[in-house]
């Protein structure tokens, strides 16, 4: 869904995977604003390119480019400006309504309550300095502001084909947790068609407001990308095109789903 808005909007991007070995920039200059999407890996685990990437966020703090997490992208946003990220007591895996708070400054529209998938395992503090803007009922900072800078700990960005690739490739997990916190992958995949329509309208609106802080970009309009980190075949990350949802990772140690 980010992909093809991007693609939309006349957005030129770069499409980087780390954990497939694609080498990544030692600055943010070159981009516009930066896209951190999801991992089966907690940002402690000691991966060279995990190491790399906070390096490439706190590079683009530094230079006040725009920086957009999702799942495990917004726990290293967290940690690139100094707050802790920490495992949940239950996972939080499923649709929930989350609660928008004051400083959401206009990102959910009227909206009393804000549609969301979500899949992780771990949270974050609040950075100093952010706004809070959403508050989950099994995870409270579900999101942040922070100047241009934007953390969602939940997923926009799904789409069908990515619901099943998630819910196949978490079959096992999702089949040992028995907790309000958990949904079975039937409910997640019976309930799709009534929460992804909403979804994808909320994207629309939140994409476009993240993109509008990107210097010369069609939302404001160096057109530059944002710039897409993430790993392949993650339960909690995103995936474009079929080749890309097939291909498996090549773990350094043992997963763990965030």
């Amino acid at each position: 869904m980010l992909k093809a808005l991007l693609t939309q909007w006349g957005i030129p991007m770069v499409h980087i995977q780390p954990s497939q070995g694609d080498p990544l920039p030692r600055s943010a200059s070159r981009f516009s604003g930066i896209a951190l999407l999801g991992s089966d890996h907690s940002i402690h685990d000691p991966i060279r390119w995990i190491y790399e990437e906070r390096r490439l966020v706190q590079d683009a703090l530094s230079q006040d480019v725009p920086v957009l997490g999702h799942c495990f992208g917004a726990q290293m946003l967290a940690c690139v400006a100094g707050a802790s990220v920490r495992r949940l007591p239950r996972p939080d895996i499923g649709w929930r309504m989350l609660t928008p708070t004051p400083y959401a400054h206009g990102l959910w529209g009227t909206c009393q309550a804000v549609p969301s998938f979500n899949w992780h395992h771990e949270t974050f503090d609040m950075p100093a300095g952010a706004e809070r803007i959403l508050i989950g009922q099994h995870c409270q900072n579900k999101g942040f502001r922070l100047g241009p800078h934007l953390a969602l700990q939940c997923h926009l960005e799904i789409t069908p084909d990515i619901l099943t690739a998630w819910c196949q490739h978490g079959a096992p997990e999702l089949a040992c947790h028995h907790s309000p916190s958990v949904q079975p992958a039937s409910q997640i995949l019976s309930d799709a068609p009534v929460w992804l329509p909403a979804l994808h309208g909320l994207a629309r609106r939140v994409y476009g407001n993240w993109t509008a802080h990107l210097p010369e970009s069609p939302m404001a309009s160096r057109h530059h990308m944002p710039h897409r980190l993430d790993t392949v075949l993650m339960r909690s990350g995103a995936h474009f095109g079929e080749q890309e949802r097939t291909r498996h990772v090549p773990w350094s140690r043992t997963p763990q789903p965030r």
